[in-house]
């Protein structure tokens, strides 16, 4: 009976110190933090995906529209449901061209957006309708239209069909434009009138300019490769470099002025409050990295826009983050990540190659 009685106090007490970590750990994440602004970069207005799994939609064109504030000093709001319409219709095309053996998804990635505007062009916000406008929400909401597209798609290749179903594309598109409205032909921008294709033209990018930077030791470093991650159905690759040298990147490129979009994991410790950061007790290294990813406990869920530095009261670094969750959390739109949450939980850097060290661009150019 005394050994019961022990054994039961041992027990209390562990899960009473384990209660308590947990909270420490909570408080430590939902507590408002004070931090100074070490450098910050000029970056358009904070967006608001809402309802919708668009933010590598909203991240990469925020990203472009930070690229061409620092080339020309000019501010544009680009359309990301433009960039929706013909991703989706892609993505559709890709998939019957696979005969079904790839995936329909809300999501995507930065390389989604590059080649959206390399092939269609773009438009400004006000050259669409206003995201949820066409079913008399107040912003994008994908409830019901995206199960209908992926339904639509789906019922595109059939399992005994020996071809996909006739003019299946403009039942694609007709779904499509009920929700999220049609892509201009022509529209007039300031006086002028453009097509998507000469208002891309018009911006100043180069799209050869823009890389993708990852680390991971399931393939050799100083290779590219294509990332294996649901919503990177357009496979296009990355060059692989140690996580080490991939954030000493984000650093100089920073500090040159270059903001950098970020693909990576926000499942775990980022919190709603604005603070992305680790628990004490866990240390970032490639080796953790590859594990959790290999185990699922890392995924490619979320895509969003660095545009700064910061450290905390006591000095610690974060870097600062820019979201599509509209003015949400502590910081009016801006996520605080620390250095150490960067490390875990990045699965790719999307920057502008002239931001990279001379050896290293001269390297991925082989």
């Amino acid at each position: 009976m005394r050994k019961i009685i022990i054994i039961a106090a041992l027990l209390l007490t562990l899960t009473a110190s384990a209660q308590e970590n947990l909270q420490r750990q909570a408080g430590t994440l939902n507590r408002v933090k004070s931090f100074t602004t070490v450098k910050e970069l000029p970056i358009t207005s904070v967006k608001n995906q809402y309802r919708s799994g668009t933010c590598w939609a909203y991240a990469t064109l925020g990203y472009l529209e930070s690229e061409i504030l620092r080339k020309t000093g000019k501010i544009y709001d680009l359309c990301e449901m433009f960039v929706v319409n013909k991703d989706y219709m892609d993505c559709a095309t890709h998939y019957v061209r696979m005969h079904g053996y790839s995936q329909i998804s809300e999501g995507g990635s930065c390389d989604d957006v590059l080649e959206v505007i390399r092939q269609h062009g773009i438009c400004p916000e006000d050259a669409m309708p206003a995201p949820g406008s066409l079913t008399g929400d107040p912003l994008a909401n994908f409830k019901e239209f995206f199960p209908k597209l992926e339904s639509t798609v789906r019922g595109i290749v059939r399992e005994d069909a020996k071809a996909p179903l006739p003019h299946w594309q403009d039942s694609v598109q007709t779904v499509i434009e009920r929700y999220i409205g049609c892509c201009p032909e022509t529209f007039v921008y300031e006086g002028k009138t453009y097509t998507p294709k000469s208002f891309a033209e018009g911006l100043g990018l180069n799209l050869d300019d823009y890389v993708s930077l990852t680390s991971f030791t399931h393939h050799p470093f100083n290779e590219w490769f294509i990332i294996e991650a649901p919503y990177k159905w357009r496979l296009k690759p990355s060059y692989n470099i140690p996580i080490n040298q991939l954030i000493d990147i984000l650093d100089k490129a920073l500090d040159a002025g270059y903001t950098v979009a970020w693909g990576g994991d926000v499942t775990g410790d980022f919190t709603g409050t604005g603070i992305a950061l680790l628990p004490e007790s866990v240390m970032p290294t490639q080796d953790l990295r590859q594990e959790q990813w290999d185990d699922w406990r890392f995924t490619y869920d979320h895509v969003m826009l660095i545009y700064g530095k910061a450290i905390d009261e006591q000095g610690k670094p974060y870097y600062m983050v820019k979201n599509s969750w509209g003015k949400s959390g502590q910081y009016n739109g801006t996520w605080y990540m620390s250095r150490e949450y960067m490390l875990l939980n990045t699965t790719y850097l999307f920057l502008n190659r002239h931001a990279l060290p001379k050896d290293l661009f001269n390297e991925m150019k082989k």
